[in-house]
């Protein structure tokens, strides 16, 4: 492999968000599968960098569906994520839900898939 190649087994398979009614229906899924939503600003390096560390080290495809959300085009998703789910809004940031409950969320170096796993117990 080489230094650039990447393993298809850690590709992410991002459910985009880019609709007010797809995040009423996720937060509801969030009751049978955990979702974990990344906001992502195209513009900044260290979103690009936490993306990229997400998905060297993805394994939980079962486990949780894992949400893109580009927040410079859809801002106002953004701010309806941080209003409904009491988290002040950062980028990049990770959001984790269970059952429609914050059970962790993180920015910039903070966002790790350990720390993720560590709060799907």
């Amino acid at each position: 492999m080489g230094w650039f190649s990447k393993s298809s087994a850690n590709a992410i398979d991002w459910t985009v968000l880019n609709r007010i009614e797809d995040l009423n229906q996720l937060l509801e899924d969030s009751n049978d599968k955990p979702i974990m939503i990344f906001k992502h600003s195209t513009r900044c390096s260290i979103s690009s960098m936490a993306k990229s560390r997400l998905e060297n080290d993805w394994d939980l495809q079962e486990e949780v569906t894992p949400v893109y959300l580009d927040l410079i085009s859809y801002r106002e998703i953004s701010n309806e994520i941080a209003d409904r789910l009491k988290v002040m809004h950062q980028s990049p940031q990770i959001i984790l839900v269970k059952n429609g409950l914050v059970v962790h969320h993180a920015s910039h170096n903070q966002i790790s898939v350990s720390d993720v796993k560590t709060h799907l117990k």
